[in-house]
């Protein structure tokens, strides 16, 4: 992702394993400058502990932009659908949780490389043409340093 590529502030985070390895990265893009996150987008490589996550309950990017909102209202997944969606010349999967609050949009996919991306959205729907503008993270950000 090219912070050109948005207007607003990006900002990014890593989730360090004890070993070293990178566990997850996670960009918070906060399109209203300073007043606010509109969207997490986090990429969490195949055995990352943050993908765990039991029935129900919302993916790490999501409990995240609640906290970052200052929102403490418990929130649960309601339902799941696929759908799918062209990235490029890829064809993606891509699952829309539908979630206890409508205010936050989510979405997820995996890569061809096993690393589980999911978007969190407040207050605006994710669109198609978002999917335009992610470029994958390389591979060895997420081996041990």
């Amino acid at each position: 992702m090219d912070p050109g590529d948005w207007p607003g502030n990006l900002g990014a985070g890593l989730l360090p394993a004890p070993d070293g390895s990178c566990q997850g990265v996670f960009l918070r893009y906060d399109l209203f400058g300073g007043r606010g996150p509109a969207m997490i987008i986090g990429n969490l490589p195949e055995g990352s502990p943050a993908r765990e996550v039991p029935d129900g309950q919302v993916p790490f990017e999501v409990a995240q932009l609640l906290i970052a909102l200052e929102n403490d209202e418990e929130v649960t997944v309601t339902d799941t659908e696929e759908m799918p969606v062209m990235q490029g010349d890829n064809l993606l999967i891509v699952r829309r949780l539908k979630l206890s609050e409508s205010r936050i949009s989510c979405v997820q996919f995996d890569r061809s490389d096993n690393v589980l991306v999911t978007i969190a959205a407040w207050d605006r729907p994710i669109t198609d043409d978002l999917y335009a503008l992610l470029k994958p993270l390389p591979a060895e950000l997420f081996q041990q340093g």
